[in-house]
């Protein structure tokens, strides 16, 4: 069973919609959190430690991480997405760059 996070920064819009596209993926345990500190769901140490791999929407996120969570990465693999804050909840259109974006990682 592979561990996936999803990071974005409030954890309303995108990594929300990619736990949803994803949790049902046989193999896979999906979640979700945000950088910011009033995220829907925060990420946390225990968030960072529980993941094989991270998915981040920007770069400023993964930056984040790396900065505030150094210990717990331990060379974990993060890859950057490049999704913008430009989609609602469920669009279309962002579920269709998610699986164009993530499924190549999930061998």
């Amino acid at each position: 069973m592979q561990r996936i996070l999803f990071v974005c920064s409030q954890n309303k819009l995108r990594s929300p919609t990619a736990e949803h596209v994803f949790s049902q993926e046989p193999g896979l345990e999906v979640l979700s959190a945000g950088t910011n500190r009033d995220a829907e769901v925060p990420v946390s140490p225990e968030l960072i430690e529980w993941a094989d791999r991270i998915f981040v929407m920007e770069r400023t996120h993964r930056a984040k991480l790396q900065q505030r969570y150094k210990t717990q990465l331990d060379g974990k693999p993060i890859v950057c997405l490049g999704i913008p804050d430009d989609y609602a909840f469920m669009d279309p259109a962002l579920i269709e760059l998610l699986e164009r974006k993530v499924r190549p990682f999930l061998g």
